[in-house]
């Protein structure tokens, strides 16, 4: 395993043009420097909108309170900018505030790929959010993985039912949740320079799944 200090962490923006790279979906977004420019783009997007302080030295924002969702109005979105810009320190690599439309979903999940000391390289998948930490529902597969590989990974889950058909809401399309696990197993054997990457969440909207934040750790 690639120890920490010989790494860095790809900015958000950086993280998801990489896994677009990969035609992996992902949430919409504009990296913006200033309240205006902030305005600009939720008006773009329509509201409500989420900001998030966009950096190469973020890797925790939530802890530490630099996003902000659901914002509905254009003096909320203004301010909000203001507020992240002023709480970037030094360590961060602040490049700017990310503003992205708030998408709605009740079922996420977590997916990612990294490099095992012993294993090589890896895909895992589990249940996201908030619950990764606390249920630890993940299921793992050397890559590169098939088609097949990726479809075993989400029937090994406990939670595989969340899957299906629930509360009025579609089931998820799993052959484009499959082919999200494939191009991972694909990045991490082609892209050498990258040791670690995690998405969490990927949220399901309209039974289509979609990578909300993305964190990528590479070699300098």
């Amino acid at each position: 395993m690639t120890k920490k200090s010989e790494t860095k962490t790809l900015s958000e923006p950086e993280s998801r043009a990489l896994l677009r790279q990969y035609e992996i979906p992902c949430v919409s977004d504009s990296l913006v420097e200033g309240p205006d420019a902030a305005v600009a783009a939720a008006r773009e997007f329509g509201y409500p909108v989420v900001l998030k302080l966009s950096g190469a030295g973020l890797a925790h924002k939530s802890e530490r309170g630099l996003v902000r969702l659901g914002i509905g109005d254009e003096e909320s979105v203004s301010r909000a900018c203001t507020d992240l810009l002023s709480a970037a320190r030094p360590e961060d690599h602040a490049n700017g505030v990310l503003v992205s439309p708030m998408v709605e979903g009740s079922r996420e999940f977590i997916a990612g790929c990294y490099r095992d000391s012993s294993f090589g390289a890896c895909v895992m998948f589990g249940l996201g959010g908030v619950l990764t930490e606390a249920l630890a529902d993940i299921s793992f597969r050397l890559a590169p993985l098939d088609h097949y590989d990726a479809m075993g990974m989400m029937s090994e889950l406990a939670a595989a039912r969340l899957l299906d058909e629930t509360r009025g809401e579609p089931a998820v399309d799993r052959k484009m949740l499959a082919y999200i696990l494939e191009q991972l197993g694909v990045l991490i054997c082609e892209r050498e320079e990258v040791v670690s990457v995690d998405i969490n969440p990927i949220r399901i909207v309209d039974g289509k799944p979609l990578a909300l934040d993305a964190l990528v750790e590479v070699r300098p």
